[in-house]
């Protein structure tokens, strides 16, 4: 995978908070970040986002609700995050994660951007559709 750098510092605390759909992590070297579920689902590190070559990134829209159902640790490397709307294929190291928290403003504008320029919207086509509903059983 690429993207593992011994110098990047490891988390020592991620906290997810259901309800307001933040991620919270802390780095070892004091850096904490905080990302909605919204900008990891539609900046996940996945080939159905980013493409299989630079410059087949696919816009990600409606993504306004999304939620995470589930976080899985892989290795000491990652975490896989469950989306409330099925997504789960991105695999988000501690480089990636670190990466996206030094650079969270430029992105997100970017993100904007793009919709803007594509006419298309953060809000999801069903807004009462259950993939954005919190999952109370688990």
């Amino acid at each position: 995978m690429a993207g593992l750098s011994k110098d990047t510092p490891k988390p020592v605390e991620i906290k997810f908070h259901q309800q307001s759909r933040l991620l919270d992590i802390t780095f070892a070297d004091g850096k904490f970040f905080q990302f909605t579920c919204e900008f990891l689902r539609v900046h996940s590190p996945s080939a159905e986002v980013c493409g299989h070559h630079p410059g087949q990134e696919i816009l990600q829209t409606g993504k306004k609700h999304v939620n995470i159902k589930h976080i899985e640790p892989i290795g000491n490397y990652a975490i896989q995050l469950n989306f409330t709307d099925g997504h789960n294929t991105g695999i988000y190291s501690w480089d990636l994660l670190y990466n996206f928290g030094l650079h969270q403003d430029k992105m997100w504008q970017r993100y904007l951007d793009r919709l803007a320029q594509a006419n298309e919207t953060r809000e999801p086509v069903n807004p009462s559709s259950t993939l954005y509903s919190e999952n109370k059983t688990q």
